[in-house]
């Protein structure tokens, strides 16, 4: 008879840690999918299901790896300054060009819709930490200029990627498209300008945040860092 072996058991910290951002992860991936096998209202529901995931995923992940007040702190810098940057838009076509909103989306707060600053922070936690990331080789002095503009670059990629298929979609419409984006003739050079200014802002900003709310050091921190990726 061959002597069972027990499994190794699950660490506390996958338990406590790894399974509701996990989860989040999941739903995420499985709604994106479901976006281009749906259309009509289906797929607008959808477009807010993925946002509010996608934002709720960023929140989650800076609670675990930076603690409450980062998390508190993004969600509120993120909001207010989607929402700055967005009205002022509307209202005079800087940063990005000018352009208006379609009624699908829904309630506004200063005309911006309640899920555009959503988006932002869907975007802007993951752009930080991966800059973070990229940033680390670089000598300590030039690090946080390094990690600003790897952030700045990797957040207004998103919407190089997201703004062509939310204009097809119908969300936004651009007042003067041209000159376009290379290869893409629905979507003005000044919209990829606008976002590299506003993240520059935003990154610059969300830097102050994680350096005056970074948790101190402890004997689990070690542990806490391998579990998840944190800025800073």
């Amino acid at each position: 008879m061959i002597p069972s072996v027990a499994a190794p058991p699950v660490p506390r910290s996958w338990r406590s840690r790894g399974v509701v951002p996990l989860g989040i992860a999941v739903a995420l991936v499985l709604t994106a999918i479901a976006y281009p096998l749906s259309s009509g209202t289906t797929r607008d529901a959808i477009s807010w299901a993925i946002v509010v995931l996608g934002s709720l995923l960023s929140v989650v992940h800076a609670w675990l790896s930076r603690g409450p007040r980062t998390a508190v702190g993004l969600l509120l810098l993120v909001v207010v300054a989607a929402v700055a940057f967005e009205s002022i838009g509307l209202a005079t076509g800087f940063p990005y060009g000018t352009y208006e909103y379609a009624d699908v989306l829904g309630p506004t707060l200063l005309g911006v819709p309640f899920l555009v600053p959503l988006a932002w922070l869907m975007m802007a936690w993951p752009s930080w930490v991966l800059a973070d990331r990229l940033a680390r080789p670089v000598r300590p002095g030039r690090r946080p200029l390094a990690r600003l503009a790897w952030a700045a670059g990797i957040f207004a990629a998103w919407d190089v990627v997201l703004d062509p298929q939310m204009v097809q979609a119908g969300y936004w419409t651009w007042t003067h498209p041209e000159p376009g984006l290379p290869g893409i003739d629905t979507v003005p050079l000044t919209n990829l300008a606008g976002w590299l200014f506003a993240g520059l802002v935003l990154m610059a900003l969300l830097g102050l945040l994680v350096a005056g709310t970074s948790l101190p050091t402890h004997p689990g921190s070690a542990t806490r860092r391998r579990c998840w990726p944190s800025a800073g």
